[in-house]
């Protein structure tokens, strides 16, 4: 998986993070005091990248976390059939089938923005 470790005292909002081997976009990062015999502790709500769902989790921070390494890609619609449309890379020129967002509209040319981790491609 392309992913890359990091502190969580580095993690902030907007950045992405693994949370239950899933990519996340980080909505809100809070820290607490240091306790009487503790490091201050970090916590973070975030929601899927690629499947909307909302997450958080609460560590010190200095513990160690993934840090997933999402591509954002351009590309070109080739064309549209019902829910799927045909995607050009614009650097690579190879061609990708992804679902049309629900209230998107998209037309053949149109250039749009995506990102891409593996095997999974979100439109932004």
């Amino acid at each position: 998986m392309a992913k890359q470790q990091t502190e969580v005292r580095e993690l902030q909002e907007g950045s992405y993070v693994m949370i239950e081997d899933t990519p996340c976009k980080i909505n809100a990062y809070s820290t607490a005091k240091p306790g009487k015999h503790g490091s201050a502790k970090a916590r973070v709500e975030a929601a899927g990248v690629f499947d909307g769902k909302k997450r958080s989790f609460s560590q010190p921070v200095d513990a160690k976390i993934w840090v997933p390494i999402i591509e954002r890609k351009n590309g070109q619609v080739v064309s549209v059939d019902g829910d799927d449309m045909q995607i050009m890379d614009l650097e690579t020129y190879e061609t990708i089938t992804m679902r049309v967002p629900e209230d998107t509209d998209v037309s053949p040319d149109e250039n749009i923005e995506y990102l891409e981790m593996e095997d999974q491609r979100k439109i932004v």
